[in-house]
């Protein structure tokens, strides 16, 4: 038994993102922490997901993504695109058309416009591996650390002690 896993995992590091996605005129976005590099020939990228989540389906039916990078200063984004509803999440928020139609958030650091290659089983949520069709910065700044956000995302009631 891990004493205190909600803590620990805090400890390593990674970012926090927006990631949209696209089926037809169906769009959604939401906050994802555990996105990396997962290959330099080809560039690949790999998230984790929900599979319950709305956007699942989503990605699954549209093949497509984009990896918005948050900056330090990006809490309402990352707290607002991490709640689940039935309202359009995405309206209010400036977004970019991307090569792939996976819009891109305008005032995010840089994005990752993806094609999904494949998935993989991971307890219970599923590994996206991508390929990295078009990408770009598109601020400066430093980026939000999960770390960061403390319990924003209410994770640490998840944790089995």
């Amino acid at each position: 038994m891990i004493e205190n896993p909600e803590k620990l995992f805090k400890h390593i590091t990674q970012g926090v993102y927006v990631i949209s996605v696209i089926n037809g005129e169906q769009k959604n976005a939401f906050t994802a922490a555990w996105v990396m590099q997962v290959s330099f020939d080809p560039l690949l990228i790999c998230f984790s997901i929900n599979p319950k989540h709305h956007s699942y389906a989503l990605l699954q039916e549209g093949g497509v993504c984009c990896i918005s990078v948050l900056n330090d200063e990006q809490y309402l984004e990352a707290s607002h695109f991490g709640q689940s509803t039935d309202k359009d999440k995405m309206e209010g928020f400036p977004w970019l058309n991307t090569k792939t139609s996976a819009p891109a958030l305008a005032n995010s650091l840089a994005y990752f416009d993806c094609q999904v290659k494949h998935y993989s089983e991971a307890g219970d949520h599923k590994l996206v591996v991508c390929s990295i069709v078009d990408a770009a910065i598109l601020n400066k700044g430093a980026p939000l650390l999960y770390s960061d956000t403390q319990d924003m995302d209410k994770s640490s009631a998840l944790y089995k002690n």
